[in-house]
């Protein structure tokens, strides 16, 4: 059990490097789309806040709009910066498929209490095709982040660099099974990982 505790924070918090230089691209679009949506926000209250999260259902609008847009904000400005990708890609795919499920589905049934696309097709299949492009989008491009890592671009890729710089330095201590990390970024995710286990 700790042996797989183990493995999952190391895939977490150490990404591979090795994905095409295009990751760049598609972590700038991914985290810039969740960065502009969570502005929106708070921009426009009425129809993209606790307006929005109030007419679909969703609890408490006035407190969970504003800490989805915080956390899409976070979330979106670390995949851009490709700074613990793997952690920011898990609660927005999360976000994603809640987006889906909470707007789409009856948008599909013909009960969405949101108003309706202004031109045909206005609910059933074609409208949610139509309307689920954006989502499916950010849903396939955050899966693909969390699968394939940030790409050398990054500074996921840059801690690591240095980290293996430090271990190179001291191979007693890069050999052992629990090493220290050296960065204070690293360390402080590693506890943040760790406090649950």
């Amino acid at each position: 059990m700790i042996r797989t505790i183990d493995l999952l924070r190391q895939w977490m918090l150490h990404p591979p490097l090795s994905s095409p230089p295009v990751t760049t691209l598609i972590r700038l679009m991914v985290g810039a789309v969740f960065l502009w949506e969570a502005i929106m926000k708070f921009v426009f209250p009425d129809t993209l806040g606790p307006g929005r999260f109030s007419l679909i259902g969703l609890p408490a609008p006035d407190v969970m709009s504003p800490f989805d847009a915080a956390f899409e904000a976070g979330c979106g400005i670390l995949l851009m910066l490709g700074l613990l990708t793997r952690l920011a890609a898990i609660p927005m795919i999360i976000d994603m498929v809640v987006a889906i499920l909470s707007t789409k589905i009856p948008m599909l049934l013909g009960t969405s209490p949101l108003p309706l696309p202004p031109v045909p097709p206005v609910s059933g299949f074609w409208a949610v095709l139509h309307e689920v492009r954006s989502e499916y989008a950010q849903l396939l491009g955050t899966i693909y982040l969390l699968i394939a890592g940030p790409g050398r671009q990054s500074l996921d890729a840059l801690l690591a660099h240095g980290r293996d710089a430090n271990a190179a330095a001291d191979p007693d201590r890069s050999s052992s099974k629990v090493r220290e990390e050296t960065s204070v970024i690293w360390r402080f995710t590693n506890w943040l990982v760790a406090v649950p286990t």
